[in-house]
């Protein structure tokens, strides 16, 4: 079964997938992501291909409603994985920027390729890495979902950086990079395109965030300069998390552009990238509990100006 059920409570799509279930999980016998394993015969250098569990596909079957209060649709999105080097004890962290940087070019390709097919609605680029997060295989991937529809958050987001910018003719991530440079007290790495940063309204003890310092609403509208600079923002940011407590840190990164086949929001919004690390501490997790999965309240533990002063701290040679 694969289709998607609506929401009458909360207005929002859900996806039902059969296929997830099948998926493996962290195989002890071989990699399905190394050379010889399920995906590659023969050596690569990074790739991206169907998943093939998906929760959505080009050709998803079609689907009847139920009723006006219970609706179905199908799931005709697109799911990738997407790998980032062939070397399986690898990470973002101990890549080298330039295969970092043939990555965020794979990105901006899947994302024009994708963009063409006019029942896409938006392009979500994530990595989840570790077993803490759900990670179920170990070799250096994200993956990349393409949905039929706009994600509920997505929304939340589009409508409220809309809502700034009608108000105050301006950007509201122009404006927080402006102010994030000028009080110093947040930021863990700046360059001539980007800074990272410990946001004022952290929803994790050390999340991060990565603003371009230029008003762009997509990969698609970087330069090879400011490809370059990004591809090192990344590197410093995984390598810091990965010192900070001298183990392999784990963290869901997640990519925010404008949606596509959909111009309405370009002006407004301003590409980003979050890095949400579950970790509170060296050995302590920072659940997503009742609060947070109910009412999307996050609680937490940590004071933003202090987890980037650690973060901050911690020296980074690239």
């Amino acid at each position: 079964m694969m289709e998607r059920r609506y929401n009458v409570l909360t207005d929002e799509w859900v996806m039902v997938s059969a296929f997830t279930q099948q998926r493996p999980t962290n195989p002890t016998t071989s990699c399905p992501l190394c050379v010889g394993g399920d995906e590659f015969s023969i050596p690569y250098d990074l790739a991206s291909f169907d998943n093939r569990f998906p929760s959505m596909k080009v050709d998803a079957p079609e689907v009847e409603s139920d009723s006006r209060l219970y609706k179905r649709a199908r799931a005709n999105g697109k799911c990738e994985v997407v790998v980032y080097t062939v070397e399986h004890n690898s990470a973002m962290s101990l890549m080298p920027t330039y295969q970092i940087e043939k990555l965020i070019k794979m990105w901006v390709d899947r994302y024009l390729e994708l963009s063409l097919q006019p029942a896409i609605k938006y392009i979500f680029i994530f990595e989840n890495r570790g077993a803490e997060v759900g990670a179920t295989l170990s070799h250096p991937h994200g993956q990349l979902y393409a949905f039929p529809f706009l994600p509920k958050r997505i929304d939340a987001k589009m409508q409220s950086l809309t809502k700034y910018y009608d108000e105050n003719k301006r950007c509201a991530i122009c404006d927080v990079v402006e102010n994030e440079l000028a009080t110093n007290e947040r930021l863990i790495y700046e360059n001539e395109g980007f800074i990272a940063f410990v946001p004022f309204y952290a929803r994790w003890p050390y999340e991060v965030h990565v603003y371009p310092k230029r008003h762009i609403s997509s990969l698609v509208e970087m330069n090879n300069s400011e490809r370059s600079l990004l591809s090192k923002a990344l590197k410093i940011v995984t390598m810091k998390y990965d010192l900070l407590f001298q183990q392999s840190f784990p963290y869901m990164m997640m990519l925010f552009q404008s949606p596509v086949n959909d111009v309405r929001y370009d002006h407004a919004f301003h590409f980003h990238i979050e890095f949400n690390p579950v970790k509170r501490d060296k050995n302590k997790i920072k659940w997503m509990a009742s609060v947070e999965t109910g009412t999307w309240a996050f609680i937490n533990p940590k004071l933003p100006e202090e987890a980037a002063a650690e973060l901050r701290s911690v020296e980074v040679v690239i």
